[in-house]
C-alpha cells in the first residue's frame, strides 16, 4: 500500500512496504451523493485491480460524520457512519463534499461540529491531505484551511469562496487544482477526475487508466485543460479482447512486446489483432506500444531519471531510440531538456 509521501515507480510499480492511505469521506445531511460515491468507487476499483495483479490494496475507505446517520441528497438514509477520527496512525486524506443550495450554510450544529473538528487538523503533504469536491471547498474555507492556498469549487460557488476566505486564491475554469496538501475539484464528476489523478500519483498512470476504463470514463481530465492521458488514449471502445491487450501492455510497456505476443493475450492471430487495433482503436499495435513507451519514459524523466535510465525503464533499446520516438511524435525540446507533459 502506498503513501503519497514516498516516491512511486513511474512505470506503475508498487512498494509493498508502504502504508495504506486512509480516505475519510466526511458526510453531512444532504451531502451530494455523486460527489462522494463516484470517487469512492474509483478507489474501490483501484484496490480491486491491485489485488487482481497480486499487489496489496492501497486505500482504506472510511465514511464519517458528526452523526451516526445521515440523509443523502437523493433521500437515501445512510446509517452506521463512523465518528470523525480523533487521531491518525498513517497517511490519510480528508474528503469534503458538496451540499445542495445557492449558498452553503454552516450555522447548524452538525456543520459547526465539523468545522470545529477541521480546525484541529494539521495538514501535511504526504501525511494528512485534504481533498475537496464541489462546494466541499466552502467547508474547508469556513474552517480556515484554504488561507494562502489555490483552490477551486463549483462555478456557482466561486464568488462565495472568494468572500468566505479572502486569503484563498480562487481559480476558476479548472477541472481541479493541485496545491498540496490541498486538492480541490470543481464538482460532481470532476471529483472522479481528481481522484483518478491521485490514483495515478500513488499507483501509477497505467492502473489509473484501467480504473477509468472500468468506469467507462472516456476522457480523464487534468488540472489545466481537458486532456487525454497517453495511457488512456485509443481506448474509447468496448472490445473486450483489445482492452485485455491494452491492459497488459500499459501495465508493462517495457516488456518485450511483439504483435504475435500481444495476439496471444487476445487469443487471436497477429493479423486479426492488427485489424482489431486499426478498426476499434484507430492505431496499429506497435504504434500504440511506442506511444505508451514514450509516455512511460517521460514520466521517468519527470521523476528524476536520466535519459539512459528512462529509455531502459520504458522499453526503448537505447537512448537513440527514445530520442527518435520523441521527435517522431513531435514533442517539443528533447528528452534531456525541459520535459513538458506528454500529450499524445
Amino acid at each position: 500500500m502506498a503513501s503519497a509521501a514516498e516516491p512511486v515507480d513511474p512505470t506503475g510499480g508498487a512498494n509493498d512496504a508502504e502504508k495504506p492511505i486512509r480516505v475519510v469521506f466526511v458526510l453531512l445531511d444532504n451531502s451530494l451523493i455523486l460527489d462522494w460515491a463516484g470517487p469512492a468507487e474509483a478507489l474501490r476499483i483501484a484496490n480491486q485491480r491491485l489485488l487482481a495483479i497480486g499487489r496489496p490494496a492501497r486505500f482504506e475507505l472510511v465514511f464519517a460524520s458528526p452523526s451516526p446517520n445521515s440523509l443523502a441528497s437523493v433521500g437515501v438514509m445512510l446509517s452506521g457512519l463512523q465518528a470523525l477520527p480523533t487521531h491518525w496512525d498513517g497517511p490519510a486524506w480528508i474528503v469534503l463534499v458538496g451540499l445542495p443550495g445557492q449558498t452553503i450554510a454552516v450555522d447548524g450544529a452538525e456543520a459547526q461540529a465539523l468545522l470545529h473538528w477541521l480546525r484541529g487538523q494539521h495538514l501535511e503533504r504526504g501525511q494528512l491531505e485534504l481533498v475537496t469536491i464541489c462546494a466541499g471547498a466552502l467547508l474547508a474555507a469556513h474552517a480556515g484551511l484554504l488561507g494562502g492556498r489555490r483552490a477551486t469549487t463549483h462555478h456557482q460557488h466561486l464568488d462565495e469562496l472568494r468572500t468566505t476566505d479572502t486569503r484563498c486564491e480562487v481559480v476558476s475554469n479548472r477541472v481541479f487544482v493541485l496545491d498540496p496538501p490541498v486538492y480541490s475539484s470543481a464538482g460532481v464528476t470532476t471529483g472522479i477526475d481528481l481522484v483518478l489523478h491521485r490514483i495515478a500519483e500513488v499507483c501509477g498512470e497505467a492502473l489509473a487508466a484501467q480504473v477509468a476504463q472500468t468506469m467507462v470514463v472516456a476522457l480523464r481530465r487534468g488540472p489545466q485543460d481537458p486532456e487525454l492521458s497517453p495511457f488512456l488514449a485509443y481506448r474509447n471502445h468496448l472490445h473486450a479482447a483489445l482492452h485485455r491487450v491494452q491492459d497488459a501492455v500499459s501495465e508493462r510497456p517495457q516488456a518485450d512486446w511483439t504483435v504475435p505476443r500481444m495476439a496471444q493475450v487476445a487469443h487471436t492471430s497477429a493479423r486479426h489483432l492488427t485489424r482489431l487495433f486499426v478498426e476499434h482503436a484507430g492505431v496499429a499495435p506497435l504504434a500504440y506500444l511506442r506511444r505508451l513507451r514514450l509516455a512511460s519514459a517521460q514520466l521517468a524523466l519527470q521523476s528524476g531519471a536520466n535519459v539512459t535510465q528512462a529509455a531502459e525503464r520504458s522499453g526503448f533499446g537505447s537512448d537513440t531510440q527514445l530520442r527518435r520516438a520523441w521527435h517522431q511524435f513531435g514533442l517539443a525540446g528533447s528528452p534531456s531538456g525541459g520535459r513538458p507533459p506528454v500529450s499524445l
